[in-house]
């Protein structure tokens, strides 16, 4: 047998669950009818892309590259900024049915390279733009298109011209159904060299703000850099540990609702969703909690500025 028939095969007879964890993250889940609370029913408007960096999602949660255990407690995903784009690119992003001259379809390039059934090893690859990716044109140029005529597409904008983007690949390795190695390794296509900012997030999904008697997940900083560790504690999962490779500065915050930006109100806490971006982009520095705790936390990672097709390859997380 291989090592995968075998692990298939205890699989089966529920002796080791390697499928506990595993691409169960979508890349895109804002605007799905679970998360519509609007009085007309229209999902896809209440929830937009726009709002998903600051609305914490009560049903499923999303993310790029992403894994989670087979309840979706705890997300591991990876944000990304080409240093242009004026917000994080946590999530794909597409048109909603009233948008698309075609109807609900995404506008981005990624793809699922490989993977073995039980996930002990999954690849994936993500094609990010080094110019400003083309949100607004993308939405102004499909809707103002009749049925008849084609889709315009992400590969039209010219923001691939000259081969300027990143190639972005995610690699998943099981030593264990609780030990798995992540590597990202990025390419930087075009002429020219280019920045990029990696930052592998690791979440839980607010089962909490909702009522009821959820408890409150948490995890803190257990180990300063170098090589810093993330400890996890949540009550249903488990606890786990997430071990970060090199120096990044580890930025904690809460998966909750932006209600100030969203609705006008005060936020219920001092640290929101997207207090991440606006640390990145905006230097924000009281959007994330210095005490190093939170329900949200990501670990940028700036690889060395490079220039036409070389990579930089990082061993940045593994999760037991």
């Amino acid at each position: 047998m291989t090592q995968e028939e075998i692990r298939l095969s205890e699989s089966g007879a529920r002796r080791k669950h390697w499928k506990r964890w595993g691409p169960y993250l979508s890349e895109r889940a804002w605007g799905t009818v679970r998360e519509d609370y609007s009085p007309y029913g229209n999902a896809w408007e209440y929830l937009s892309h726009d709002h998903a960096r600051s609305h914490a999602y009560r049903w499923n949660e999303d993310g790029l590259a992403g894994i989670s255990d087979r309840k979706q407690m705890i997300c591991f995903a990876l944000a990304l900024w080409n240093e242009r784009d004026p917000i994080l690119k946590e999530r794909t992003f597409g048109l909603t049915g009233n948008e698309g001259n075609h109807g609900e379809d995404v506008k981005e390039y990624y793809f699922y390279l490989d993977s073995t059934p039980t996930h002990s090893y999954m690849k994936y690859l993500y094609k990010y733009p080094q110019a400003e990716f083309p949100y607004d044109q993308l939405v102004a140029e499909n809707r103002q298109r009749g049925k008849n005529q084609p889709e315009f597409e992400l590969l039209d904008t010219g923001v691939f011209n000259d081969n300027r983007y990143f190639d972005v690949f995610v690699e998943y390795a099981k030593a264990d159904t609780e030990d798995i190695l992540v590597r990202i390794t990025v390419a930087t296509r075009g002429p020219e060299a280019a920045n990029l900012r990696l930052l592998p997030t690791v979440w839980f999904r607010n089962t909490w703000s909702w009522g009821g008697h959820e408890r409150r997940p948490e995890l803190h900083r257990a180990r300063p850099s170098p090589n810093p560790v993330i400890e996890l504690n949540h009550h249903r999962p488990g606890n786990r540990w997430l071990h970060c490779e090199g120096s990044p500065e580890l930025l904690f915050t809460e998966n909750e609702t932006t209600s100030r930006r969203l609705f006008g109100v005060e936020d219920r806490n001092a640290y929101v969703k997207a207090g991440i971006n606006d640390y990145v982009l905006n230097g924000s520095r009281e959007a994330v909690n210095p005490e190093h705790r939170g329900t949200k936390e990501a670990a940028p990672h700036q690889p060395t500025r490079s220039g036409r097709e070389t990579a930089s390859r990082q061993r940045c997380v593994e999760l037991v």
